[in-house]
């Protein structure tokens, strides 16, 4: 687990610093990460000094706030009140509702994947490959790959793999092992999506 905080100096510019590594083996409960943190805080000397606590919405994280809140509650540590003490992670939400999004084109996410990995593990294949493109005069851009917990890399990849949706069926008529081919109606999905 990594603790990072943020603060703003006496210049009021937002400062962001990695206060700790910790090693949180499993299982990850509320408890052991609340103490966790709890260590850390001290172990930094800034016990006193936190105001909020910012974490993705897993369940277990939800009983390490309440924890964190009841200990800095007893010891009178919360600085602007219990209400702001727990603020969910935003970007974790956005990634939530954006997977959910991207859900609704089904296999075709997993199909350009295939695809592109399956390319990836063989100089030859991506020869062939770099042929059809010429042949269709296509633009010199390389597949990306997407990071599937990273939203913005699974867009990226899917557009990169639309740019070549003609070399998908042209590929699969000299390759008999690639199975790989989105359909015109999956294609239709994400370039509605």
């Amino acid at each position: 687990m990594v603790v990072t905080g943020h603060f703003v100096d006496s210049d009021w510019v937002l400062q962001k610093r990695v206060l700790n590594f910790c090693n949180v083996p499993p299982p990850h409960t509320g408890v052991i990460i609340a103490d966790a943190l709890s260590k850390c805080f001290i172990d930094r000397g800034i016990e006193n000094k936190v105001s909020s606590v910012t974490v993705d919405n897993a369940s277990y994280n939800d009983m390490c706030i309440r924890r964190l809140r009841e200990d800095f509650s007893l010891r009178k540590r919360l600085n602007i009140g219990e209400n702001f003490f727990h603020v969910r992670c935003c970007a974790h939400i956005l990634n939530l509702l954006v997977q959910d999004g991207l859900g609704q084109l089904g296999g075709v996410i997993d199909v350009v994947r295939e695809w592109i990995k399956y390319l990836n593990n063989s100089e030859s294949r991506l020869l062939e490959f770099a042929k059809i493109k010429k042949q269709l005069q296509l633009p010199s851009r390389k597949l990306i790959l997407d990071c599937p917990t990273r939203w913005n890399s699974t867009y990226l990849m899917l557009a990169s793999g639309l740019e070549f949706k003609d070399v998908f069926p042209r590929y699969a008529d000299i390759d008999p092992r690639f199975h790989y081919v989105p359909t015109n109606f999956e294609w239709m999905k994400v370039e509605e999506d």
